[in-house]
């Protein structure tokens, strides 16, 4: 019995051993035959004859070894030969798809395959690209390319004599005199048919016309109706508005209910909170009316121009001709020439004749080399040099060139900008195809 258990024991092994042997024998002979195949295809592409080594590449590239990727980049350089050929674009955009799905797929293949879209004139599926090799690699030229090519942009047929910031999705537009909304993009949604409208907010704007003040929603049904006698309102966000009565502003609810609360002047809320003037002074205050966040000690608030002067914790105040940064109330930055109210993390300054750019933090993201800025929305920033406004990523550098007469922050992928023609809108060619933006 123990000599037959050894017999077994022993033929066991041998046949360990011949599998073995085999599978080496079978892989070496893989790797020759690929290496063959690779051979006479490099024959036929010298001679120029890419259609013949089409077939002994493709073979090539089924196997699995150490030369795959070899066979691969020599079928594609083919593929690229006979693209005037029926089908063999898709067959080299299935092989570029086949390898970026590899989990060690290198940044380089990310690379071509963008360049490909782009040449092809289809910058969304460049940007699907790079935006999937910087998430697998982490490569910085991959993120480099995508930072070079993200903001291509198309320009909006319709035009307006005046726009204002985009909030909440909306934004106030001009046209023939009166004002009305549109969507940030510029669509229009509200006809320009009022001497004034607000913002729009919580599903209502504020409208002037004729000189009575009401609200509507966004089909311009009237909704809500001032009872009583304003001058003028202020921008509504937060269920807050302002109305001017007499020599004061007071605050109203979004169904124009007048509170008790006066005050000498009173910006737009946000965050909660709005740049208010009492006894000469300005100072920030919370939705309430009735607490100050920021005591009204100051000569001035910066704000933009909507109104809003809060976002992070910070806000700009002026004593005399100085600017300084506060955070949570406490002096941390200044003082400035001038500001703008933080936004997207960043916030413009001004020292001297230039603006630049920091952080909540007071330090320099951006240094100080342009003639006018505004602070960012979706990661860019409006800039002029010289007369003309362009567009500066988190990186510093000039993605969209000055050409415009103005410009206005991006919102929802859109921002106005201002032709010899009037304002106009353009949007990111990423956010129309839906991604949104990195």
């Amino acid at each position: 019995m123990k000599r037959g258990k050894r017999i077994l024991i022993g033929v066991g092994c041998a046949l360990l051993l011949i599998v073995s042997w085999g599978a080496a024998v079978t892989a070496k002979s893989n790797t020759e035959k690929q290496s063959d195949l690779i051979a006479q295809a490099a024959a036929y592409t010298e001679d120029e004859i890419y259609i013949l080594a089409v077939p002994l590449l493709e073979e090539a590239a089924g196997y699995n070894t150490a030369q795959t990727l070899e066979a691969e980049a020599a079928l594609k350089e083919v593929y690229r030969h006979l693209f005037n050929r029926s089908g063999y674009q898709g067959k080299y955009t299935a092989l570029l798809e086949k390898q970026m799905s590899r989990d060690d797929a290198a940044p380089e293949i990310f690379l071509e395959a963008a360049e490909y879209y782009l040449d092809q004139a289809k910058p969304e599926d460049a940007l699907t690209v790079l935006r999937t090799g910087v998430d697998k690699t982490g490569s910085e030229d991959v993120r480099r390319m995508y930072e070079d090519n993200r903001y291509q942009y198309s320009m909006g047929t319709n035009y307006y004599q005046d726009v204002t910031l985009a909030y909440a999705g909306m934004i106030q537009v001009k046209e023939n005199g009166l004002w009305g909304l549109a969507t940030a993009a510029g669509k229009g949604r509200v006809p320009c048919e009022y001497d004034k409208v607000s913002t729009y907010s919580n599903g209502r704007a504020l409208v002037l016309k004729d000189g009575v003040i009401s609200a509507v929603d966004g089909s311009n049904n009237r909704v809500a109706l001032l009872h009583g006698n304003a001058e003028d309102f202020g921008n509504l966000a937060n269920k807050r508005a302002s109305l001017k009565i007499a020599d004061s502003w007071v605050l109203t609810n979004e169904v124009l209910a007048i509170g008790s609360l006066e005050f000498e002047e009173i910006g737009m809320y946000s965050n909660g909170y709005a740049p208010a003037k009492q006894s000469g002074k300005w100072g920030v205050m919370d939705v309430s009316g009735s607490e100050w966040l920021i005591p009204a000690e100051y000569d001035d608030i910066v704000r933009d121009e909507l109104g809003r002067c809060l976002a992070q914790d910070a806000v700009f105040v002026r004593r005399g001709q100085q600017v300084f940064l506060l955070v949570g109330g406490e002096q941390i930055a200044g003082p400035f020439d001038d500001a703008r109210p933080f936004s997207d993390g960043w916030a413009a300054v001004k020292k001297g004749e230039k603006w630049g750019f920091i952080d909540t933090d007071g330090s320099v993201k951006i240094d100080y080399q342009f003639d006018d800025a505004l602070s960012f929305g979706q990661h860019l920033a409006a800039i002029r040099i010289g007369d003309d406004w362009g567009y500066v990523s988190r990186y510093g550098e000039i993605v969209i060139e000055p050409q415009f007469l103005a410009a206005k922050s991006f919102y929802d992928g859109s921002a106005p900008v201002q032709t010899r023609d009037g304002w106009r809108f353009i949007t990111l060619t990423e956010y129309m195809e839906g991604a949104g933006l990195l």
